[in-house]
């Protein structure tokens, strides 16, 4: 080999890894015919699913993901763990710093639908556990291509490193004080001597398990080095949320009957199809007080109790329908719709009927949604659901921490705030 066809092979190398790296990773379904697609720590509850996909490095639990595949035609599907820093672009860690196994894992658990309409191969697997902390991107594809990519999903691990505390309070500032929640967050590094806190130490908020609208905290509001604490309790509103609205929802677990917001359901002998209620905004009134998932949904058939809902609950075609305003954009929220990222997400608006509608291809279970408007700046959701600061939600604090010379962030803390927590 040359010395110039070494020095371009160098180049090209460098390149790819230069993007590799630079690549910011999502949850995010490539196959149109891949779906349910769910992470969450293994418990033995139903409502476990519901669960951010996070866990300690000395948790005794793993993490496991579920997915189906209505093409019906078994695949070799493989996964492999990515290392990421906290901005969720891969971290320069090499595979044996995370990881004790190679790092190319079978996805070998699979089963068949049972008796349905649309029949479908439900995969399950069992997240490998690494030994360092941070953001990680499970990453299945075919054939052991991985340029052939069938879907991408985060996870956190987490080291107690840090003392973390949190807690949910009035905005500082009045005119939001009835239609948001702020979120103050304290930080003791007392484990840890930092040379600078304001740069090695990065806090993130989400809400409801949302990375679209996740809050970074740049600026701490007091640094106090003798008892080693940063306090974030911001007072121009940059830690703090739009409360929003109970989320809206619909009961798919029965075929034979309609569930609550269903308008009709019909049994076809290929397929089976629903209509929900139609919905209208209700941005104003008073709040009311209701049992939900958070944006969430759960798989679930009432049909076939005592059974296994994962291979034997149905599909069902169901049209959503919004009486709105037209010339609009308009898009349905909730981790159904990968919160607004999927297609179906979009509303589409048919002057004959003057509504809204969108249909979604989803498995027998519990759905949460919201709807939202499109704006330059995300998605505005109080305009159509209204936003009560009593609202029930979901907040998760995450602390990454970036020792002098390390090559990576750590997930030095975590905390997830359940106050007054409501589930159906």
């Amino acid at each position: 080999m040359s010395i110039k066809t070494l020095f371009g092979f160098l180049l090209v190398s460098l390149f790819v890894n230069s993007s590799a790296l630079s690549q910011i990773y999502e949850d995010r379904v490539y196959s149109e015919h891949v779906h349910s697609v769910r992470m969450f720590p293994q418990g033995s509850q139903q409502d476990s699913q519901l669960d951010a996909p996070v866990i300690s490095l000395s948790d005794s639990r793993s993490l496991v993901l579920l997915f189906d595949d209505i093409a019906y035609d078994p695949e070799q599907y493989s996964a492999k763990l990515i290392h990421c820093d906290a901005d969720w672009k891969q971290s320069a860690l090499r595979n044996n710093d995370f990881s004790t196994n190679f790092n190319e894992f079978n996805i070998l658990d699979y089963g068949y639908s049972v008796n349905t309409r649309i029949p479908y191969i439900h995969y399950s697997f069992t997240v490998p556990r690494v030994t360092k902390s941070g953001n990680y991107v499970l990453k299945v594809y075919r054939n052991r291509n991985e340029n052939d990519v069938v879907l991408t999903r985060r996870f956190m691990v987490y080291e107690e490193l840090f003392n973390i505390g949190a807690s949910i309070v009035p905005p500082s500032q009045s005119e939001d004080r009835r239609k948001a929640q702020q979120i103050n967050v304290m930080v003791n590094y007392s484990q840890v001597d930092l040379v600078d806190p304001t740069t090695q130490v990065k806090v993130i908020i989400r809400q409801n398990q949302r990375w679209d609208n996740a809050m970074f905290l740049a600026k701490p509001t007091f640094l106090n080095q003798s008892s080693k604490s940063i306090r974030y309790e911001a007072f121009d509103g940059s830690n703090t949320f739009k409360a929003g609205n109970e989320f809206r929802f619909v009961d798919l677990r029965f075929i034979r009957a309609t569930g609550v917001n269903i308008a009709d359901i019909k049994v076809e002998e290929t397929v089976i199809l629903a209509n929900s209620l139609v919905d209208k905004p209700r941005p104003g009134g008073v709040y009311s007080q209701y049992l939900d998932l958070n944006g969430q949904y759960i798989v679930y058939t009432n049909d076939r109790i005592g059974g296994n809902p994962e291979v034997e609950s149905e599909y069902i075609y169901t049209t959503f329908h919004l009486q709105a305003e037209p010339n609009r954009e308009i898009y349905m929220l909730g981790a159904l719709t990968a919160w607004g990222k999927n297609p179906e997400s979009k509303m589409v608006y048919d002057p004959k009927t003057r509504l809204y509608s969108t249909s979604i291809l989803m498995k027998q279970g519990w759905y949460d949604y919201h709807y939202a408007y499109k704006t330059a700046d995300g998605y505005d959701s109080e305009s159509i659901e209204g936003s009560y600061f009593e609202t029930e939600n979901e907040y998760e604090v995450l602390v990454y921490y970036r020792a002098l010379g390390s090559r990576y962030d750590q997930l030095v803390g975590y905390v997830d705030l359940h106050p007054n927590r409501r589930r159906i």
